[in-house]
């Protein structure tokens, strides 16, 4: 164990499961499961940050060709801008999974992405991989969560992100945060077509195997009338669409507002101003969003 800003790292190693982490993370919803040692949640106002990390981390070649061929980018010898993500999304549910951090994972709501890209990270490069969450903030419906990720090689940092989430309930100390505002979105566009298995088609390349994504019946269990897609899918795909015109070094930021059922259509739309693209994704059906978002030059 090292030291980091946010006091003791803790190091994961191996190849995370999944579906273990997945289970891991739902004790903390059993009654009588969740008092025990190891499980029981410290109180929100005792929680000062915490810090997991992976290294010597690489994606092969067919594990991020699975992934391109599920968010429709070209096949290269670099990895997708998003591909990242899934590399730190078991230090996600570690963290979640921790019982030092004061909320359980089932409810956590994916609220903002951002995600910068230094340069551009080929296949096979090998990686060291670290994500440090702070203490909550303000938000008018309950706290946020700051999942702070950086990518670095040979010591240099390559790719950082920011994942937000929202746990609904009391709210933290603070002025609430607004989110991400677009000015002026741009609607409508191409129309795609989402299968109903689509949630998991993509748990299967990136291990978020949540519920919510996977069948009708697991996703009225936690509150849906039918299974979603994954926000990190819409935000990948919707980079697909554009990846061809954005350079190696950029910045994207993304608002996930309406979930999106499936099967179900989706209209992809993008709007470029000096080099920025604004896209959305919406509803075909009355216009309103499922996503925003921008890309801007790093």
């Amino acid at each position: 164990m090292t030291t980091g800003a946010q006091g003791p790292v803790k190091h994961l190693s191996g190849q995370p499961n999944g579906l273990t982490t997945l289970l891991r993370a739902a004790l903390p919803a059993v009654p009588g499961v969740n008092r025990l040692p190891g499980v029981r949640k410290s109180s929100p106002a005792d929680f000062a940050g915490l810090t997991y990390a992976r290294t010597g981390v690489a994606a092969t070649r067919a594990e991020v060709e699975a992934y391109t061929g599920v968010c429709r980018f070209p096949r290269k010898d670099t990895v997708p801008l998003p591909y990242p993500h899934l590399l730190a999304f078991p230090l996600h549910m570690a963290v979640m999974s921790d019982a030092t951090f004061p909320y359980q994972p089932i409810g956590m709501v994916h609220l903002e992405n951002t995600i910068t890209a230094r340069r551009a990270i080929s296949v096979g490069e090998v990686l060291d991989v670290e994500t440090t969450v702070g203490p909550p903030r303000a938000h008018a419906k309950g706290a946020l969560l700051d999942f702070i990720t950086t990518v670095t090689s040979s010591g240099e940092v390559a790719w950082e992100s920011t994942s937000t989430y929202l746990r609904r309930g009391a709210t933290a100390a603070g002025e609430p945060d607004t989110g991400l505002v677009i000015d002026n979105p741009p609607n409508g566009g191409v129309e795609w077509r989402l299968p109903g298995d689509l949630g998991r088609t993509y748990a299967a390349v990136s291990s978020d195997h949540n519920p919510i994504h996977l069948y009708p019946v697991t996703a009225r269990a936690l509150g849906f009338r039918r299974q979603i897609a994954h926000g990190m899918w819409t935000l990948a795909r919707s980079i697909a669409a554009i990846e061809n015109r954005l350079p190696d070094a950029v910045s994207v930021e993304v608002a996930f507002k309406k979930p999106v059922f499936l099967p179900g259509t989706v209209a992809f739309a993008d709007r470029v101003d000096s080099g920025v693209h604004t896209f959305t994704l919406t509803s075909p059906k009355d216009g309103s969003p499922h996503l925003v978002g921008r890309a801007t030059p790093a």
